[in-house]
């Protein structure tokens, strides 16, 4: 006996799994499995917390409210794939009609129902769930010629949206795409869905897909697209694997003008993911805007792929939805992720789980960024979002390469060091004036009156007349943040300085200039491991920025956590060497490690284009005269003589470094640790204790000479019990 047909008011009976009533399939229970859909409700986001290689996890949910703006407004450079930073490998030309399918059939394992995901056996008939009639076969068959000027070709591939075409304009004598708009049941509907989306005809830039025509067939719609050629970065990726990580960077920052262009335009794409890049002539570009919708329309289908679509993305487009879809592609590109549509559709696999994440942070924490549960989290538009992953890719190649790849930051300023470090040449330490302040808004209502303030030499005086913006600029972020910051330099008033904070805080918890001030104030107040925890979380907002990497450097350093200062420093200083403020602390955190040949190597790194490359000749020469945790040996005596004596020091500094190195050598003498011998001289004296005493007193009576008082009395004492003993 033939099942009844289970849906309501329906006599049916069902033959081969279909009412011959009502013509739907018979009701079953389907798991809905990863595929191309529309978007209809709001999954479950991450539930276990993050935790990067470095053992720091980002903060989430810093407001109960909803994100008003983002904190920067930065444009990034995309004039060319990869920046000019690496090489892309070249594809080997095409033929349009070599990518006709012979065959053209949807696998069985592939096909799904395009309203609710539930998976479908036959190639035609009714939704066995929700009823909603479809078909897998194609409906253009070769030298079909549709609206009197484009003629079919055939299916080369299968969409979210139904079969995409080949197909050559008659008229213009080119090659064109066409692809389905919807799979309708009568005409009008179909010219109903062609109005709709006219609005891509108006779509007009370098990376995205060109949309010539819409027309009607029968009963479907189509959009008439530009042919491109080449191969998509699905089947780049699926022929050589993961890709390499500077390579797949290139391809997702070169993209991401197109979307900043699409949700200038109000547009938003929806379902991005590789199947929608095509790489071309050295360049990509985004292929299917099927899926496309207006941001501001309520009512239109949100079309995207489990394990790409953002948790919030069934309540509607949003450009931040859309750059979730970025970042996971970017993911998809440089590893497998197992679970990508289950354990992990709303998260990332950890350090542990994929070495490339252990291996490069700063692409970890971007990625983090980028695809965190809550919206209000993640970049805030495509322009952001491109800077911090240029300054990513410019990191991974450095290190990749070896070789140094520097930038001026759109967010902070320059390395202090030069302009705070003393006159004098005492031993550089760790402290929070060495680290660059953000630059300013230029939009803030204040910015001149902040910029003039800032000029004031006098600290009381431009804390005074900042206090006095702050009130003349009610809504300025950048005079609160710029009194605070003079606090901090001021030292001591920590309580007001906090309030300002929280001001800033009040109105917009996630501008990281408050997690950078506050670091600062903390390394001020000697709280160094505090200071740490906020530059780290500045170092989540901005991955691509080497600022915080520095400052994260200064903290650890400061509370002693060398291991961790040399790797956040080593990072800084292979990227960009104009820091010299990251040469000076690796150099210093090697000694403690007792690295002498290690600390000597990070300050050769200094240029001598830098107004410190004097000052780094001088810490040479004191760490290879150092008998801190080893005694140097006879090379490195050398070496600090030689240094000496060709750097461009006069007076006292000349002569406390003078007698260092002959002090040094003295001792080695002395205790035996080297053997005496004439054939090596040291600052002009034979490597005899005799000769090295009357080189040391010598030194010691010239500074003498500079001298008054009772250092002067001292120095003299001082030569007198280094002078060689004689009878007379």
């Amino acid at each position: 006996m033939n099942e009844r047909c289970q849906r309501p008011a329906c006599t049916g009976t069902l033959e081969d799994g279909y009412c011959d009533v009502c013509g739907l399939a018979a009701v079953k229970s389907h798991k809905p499995q990863s595929t191309s859909q529309k978007q209809t409700t709001t999954p479950t986001g991450r539930s276990t917390p993050v935790t990067t290689g470095t053992g720091s996890s980002p903060l989430t949910n810093r407001s109960r409210g909803s994100r008003r703006t983002g904190s920067t407004s930065a444009r990034s450079s995309r004039k060319q794939l990869g920046a000019g930073l690496i090489s892309i490998p070249e594809l080997p030309s095409t033929e349009p009609e070599k990518l006709i399918l012979v065959e053209p059939n949807v696998p069985e394992n592939k096909r799904f129902c395009g309203n609710c995901n539930n998976p479908l056996r036959r190639e035609k008939g009714f939704c066995s769930k929700c009823g909603q009639k479809y078909s897998f076969r194609a409906t253009l068959n070769p030298k079909d010629l549709i609206a009197e000027q484009y003629e079919v070709k055939g299916a080369i591939a299968y969409g979210g949206l139904g079969w995409i075409y080949l197909g050559f304009d008659n008229t213009l004598s080119r090659y064109i795409v066409l692809k389905g708009l919807l799979n309708s049941e009568d005409a009008a509907s179909a010219a109903v869905a062609i109005a709709e989306r006219k609005f891509l005809a108006s779509v007009k830039h370098a990376n995205i897909v060109g949309i010539y025509n819409f027309v009607n067939h029968g009963t479907e719609g189509f959009i008439v697209m530009e042919y491109v050629g080449g191969k998509t970065l699905k089947q780049i990726r699926k022929e050589r694997g993961p890709l390499p990580a500077a390579e797949a960077i290139a391809y997702i920052h070169r993209i991401l003008g197109a979307f900043a262009y699409l949700h200038a335009q109000g547009l938003a794409y929806c379902d991005f993911k590789p199947d929608n890049v095509m790489l071309e002539d050295n360049d990509v570009k985004l292929i299917d805007m099927g899926g496309v919708r207006r941001i501001d329309d309520p009512d239109g289908d949100i079309y995207g792929t489990v394990g790409y679509s953002a948790p919030e993305a069934g309540e509607g487009p949003t450009a931040v939805s859309d750059l979730y879809t970025i970042g996971r592609t970017l993911a998809v590109l440089l590893c497998d992720i197992k679970g990508f549509g289950s354990t992990h559709q709303y998260s990332l696999p950890s350090p542990q789980e994929e070495p490339l994440f252990a291996q490069q942070e700063s692409l970890y924490r971007f990625l983090l960024k980028a695809t965190t549960e809550k919206s209000d989290d993640r970049f805030q538009s495509a322009d952001e979002m491109a800077d911090q992953l240029l300054g990513v890719l410019r990191e991974v190649v450095a290190l990749e390469t070896s070789t140094p790849r520097p930038t001026t930051s759109s967010l902070f300023g320059g390395d202090l060091l030069s302009l705070t470090a003393a006159n004098d040449f005492a031993p550089i330490k760790p402290e929070f004036r060495h680290l660059p302040i953000p630059l300013l808004d230029a939009t803030d209502p204040a910015f001149n009156a902040v910029m003039n303030a800032s000029a004031i030499a006098d600290l009381d005086r431009r804390v005074a007349t900042l206090t006095q913006v702050t009130t003349q600029y009610p809504k300025s972020k950048e005079a609160l943040l710029r009194l605070a910051n003079s606090l901090i330099d001021l030292g001591g008033n920590y309580e007001r300085l906090e309030k300002i904070l929280g001001q800033v805080e009040e109105n917009d918890p996630w501008d990281w200039r408050i997690l950078w001030y506050r670091g600062r104030s903390r390394m001020a107040e000697g709280k160094a491991q505090e200071a740490k925890k906020a530059f780290d979380q500045v170092y989540f907002d901005l991955p691509g920025e080497l600022t915080p990497k520095l400052a994260i450097a200064l903290a650890a350093e400061q509370s002693r956590d060398f291991s961790f200062a040399i790797q956040m420093y080593n990072l800084v200083l292979r990227t960009d060497p104009s820091y010299v403020s990251a040469a000076f602390g690796l150099a210093r955190c090697l000694v403690h490690k007792n690295d002498r040949k290690g600390a000597v190597a990070a300050l050769e790194q200094v240029p001598q284009s830098s107004s410190l490359f004097t000052r780094s000749r001088v810490e040479v020469a004191r760490i290879l005269t150092s008998r801190g945790k080893s005694e140097p040996g006879m090379n490195e005596l050398k070496n600090a003589a030689t240094i000496v004596e060709a750097i461009t020091l006069e007076g006292m500094e000349r002569h406390q470094l003078s007698k260092q190195v002959l002090e040094t050598a003295l001792h080695l003498v002395t205790t035996k640790a080297l053997p005496p011998t004439s054939k090596v001289t040291i600052l002009g004296q034979p490597m005899e204790e005799v000769k090295l005493r009357l080189g040391l007193e010598k030194v010691l009576r010239s500074m003498a000479h500079l001298t008054l008082g009772d250092e002067k009395i001292q120095l003299v004492d001082e030569a007198n019990r280094i002078r060689p003993k004689t009878l007379f």
